[in-house]
């Protein structure tokens, strides 16, 4: 069969390359690389050429070139009728190199924030995009680097200025990319939005800005939005799916009540963030669509949902124990805490860090009632334990706090609250000794 014969109609293109038909007339339009023929009716017809050349762009652009690049070096090596194209060894060298490339200059941008030094970190990522389409400077230099910098926090070796710094660079370069994305081209509306009480918004940032440069119209809120008024708001942009983001306990408690109110207006939700891929299990207690462990492939399950319009879940209702015990602690909170507090008074820990563990601790137990686990605390407690380590506070803090917590909910008139007070019993025989941490999570 001759290879340059018309043989292909645009859905066995789409099936074959992964590409959109927008994608398809926007790359014949702007490159001229291939010129289907048409029927008498109009309709494109593709040879077998023009699907190994789609097919091809496709993988350099896997690869970390950007589009623009990858049909310079096609039309390089057309030049050279005794090169094809590259097989799977050379693109696997090509990779190998491209990623090499975006780590090292994600690199240079995490040291480059560590020093404060704006006109660096903005070069090197001036540098990734001459090399790799704005889709993968986001995850592969920009999101790898934050998550470098936010271990680097945790562990005591960043400051808490720097990591602000590196993250208001960040939120600013998608901004400003965001502003210049192509127009819509994809049917389909989206609204981002993250819960009320979730303040880390960049992961939502991240995905609205690679949605906006695939194609996709996204209308970005950003963090920390109430439900009053998000009833309105959702009639009067009609969104085909909502999309949102939690990287804390609370905040994936908070994405249940999200979720019930636009399931409400007849439009469903679809989440994910960090604290999916901590806690096993948690994504199933959320009424929405999971998007998955890695940014990289949520674009795919959204145009999977936008395609097959699913039911939203059901919403799972609160057990009876955990509804009572969450209206119990709700009710006594103030006093707990202000109990801890004094129980707290004799230990070598300063009052500011028992108040950071008191704040902590208290917004994670309301988060595992409402979210209807109390086995989710685990997380929360390991998260701070390490956290305080880290911090300098003195080892064996956290055995002690969650000990003079138990005592105090143990000591309070009220059965409703039994299911936490099961949950802190775990700390009653456990040995505040400076080797005593990861008890904590057993």
């Amino acid at each position: 069969m001759d290879d340059k014969a018309p043989a292909h109609n645009m859905k066995a293109v789409i099936k074959e390359t992964g590409l959109t038909p927008a994608t398809l007339r926007a790359w014949e339009r702007r490159y001229r690389l291939f010129k289907p023929q048409r029927t008498k009716g109009g309709h494109r017809l593709y040879s077998e050429s023009d699907i190994i050349l789609l097919k091809w762009l496709v993988e350099k652009q896997k690869e970390g070139l950007s589009i623009s690049r990858a049909v310079d070096l096609w039309r390089s090596q057309a030049h050279r009728p005794q090169e094809s194209a590259p097989d799977a060894s050379a693109s696997l060298v090509t990779l190998t190199a491209g990623e090499g490339m975006l780590s090292q200059l994600s690199q240079s941008w995490r040291e480059a924030c560590l020093a404060f030094n704006e006109p660096e970190a903005e070069l090197a990522v001036a540098k990734a995009l001459a090399i790799a389409t704005p889709e993968v400077v986001c995850t592969q230099v920009l999101q790898k680097g934050l998550a470098e910098l936010g271990r680097g926090w945790y562990a005591g070796k960043v400051s808490v200025q720097q990591e602000h710094f590196a993250s208001a660079l960040v939120a600013r370069r998608l901004n400003a990319l965001f502003a210049i994305a192509p127009a819509p081209t994809r049917p389909g509306r989206l609204l981002a939005a993250c819960p009320s009480g979730e303040y880390h918004d960049l992961a939502l940032l991240m995905l609205a800005f690679i949605l906006r440069w695939q194609g996709w119209e996204v209308i970005y809120l950003g963090a920390d939005i109430p439900l009053e008024h998000l009833g309105a708001t959702l009639e009067a942009t009609k969104p085909h799916l909502v999309l949102s983001t939690a990287q804390t306990l609370p905040g994936a408690a908070a994405l249940i009540e999200l979720a019930e109110t636009v399931n409400a207006h007849a439009v469903p939700l679809a989440f994910g963030g960090g604290i999916f891929n901590e806690v096993d299990g948690l994504s199933e207690r959320i009424p929405g669509h999971f998007l998955g462990r890695d940014v990289d492939t949520a674009p795919q399950v959204i145009e999977s949902l936008l395609a097959n319009r699913p039911s939203p879940p059901a919403i799972r209702p609160l057990a009876s124990a955990y509804a009572a015990s969450l209206a119990a602690f709700r009710e006594q909170e103030g006093l707990i805490l202000t109990r801890v507090r004094q129980a707290m008074q004799s230990s070598q820990v300063s009052p500011r860090d028992v108040e950071r563990a008191n704040a902590s601790f208290s917004r994670a137990v309301i988060a595992a009632l409402t979210l209807g686990e109390v086995h989710f605390l685990d997380h929360s407690v390991a998260w701070l334990n390490g956290l305080l380590k880290n911090m300098g506070v003195p080892p064996g803090f956290g055995v002690q706090y969650h000990q003079a917590f138990h005592r105090v909910v143990k000591e309070l008139p009220d059965p409703r609250i039994k299911p936490l007070l099961e949950w802190l019993s775990r700390f009653e025989t456990v040995s505040p000794s400076p080797a005593m941490n990861t008890p904590l999570t057993n």
